[in-house]
């Protein structure tokens, strides 16, 4: 169990590697078939909506996984995020606090 933050109800946030069970976390069952997630290990989204690295913000950054496939640039994936269940998820439980996904890529720079 990592350090995530508490939602309103009292759950624990998942970061998208706990929620989608991708293992591709450090220490992950896939890390070494497909690489160890950069949501991982992204710093500079650290504790956006809550979450570990970029476990919270995940479709901004490039080199995710979706399924089963590593994805590349964020112009790549913007489609296939938008329609992810771990990104509703996060929408749904961040509701007017979602970062804008603009303001979380001008982040990663």
């Amino acid at each position: 169990m990592n350090d995530a933050a508490i939602d309103s109800t009292g759950a624990r946030k998942l970061n998208c590697w706990e929620f989608k069970k991708c293992g591709r976390e450090l220490g992950g069952v896939k890390t070494f078939e497909l690489g160890v997630c950069p949501a991982t290990t992204n710093l500079r989204l650290d504790n956006v909506h809550g979450g570990k690295s970029a476990g919270r913000g995940c479709w901004v950054v490039a080199g995710t996984l979706c399924g089963g496939v590593v994805h590349g640039t964020f112009s790549q994936k913007y489609r296939t995020c938008g329609q992810c269940d771990f990104y509703e998820y996060v929408k749904t439980e961040e509701g007017e606090n979602l970062m804008p996904t603009m303001k979380l890529l001008k982040m990663l720079e």
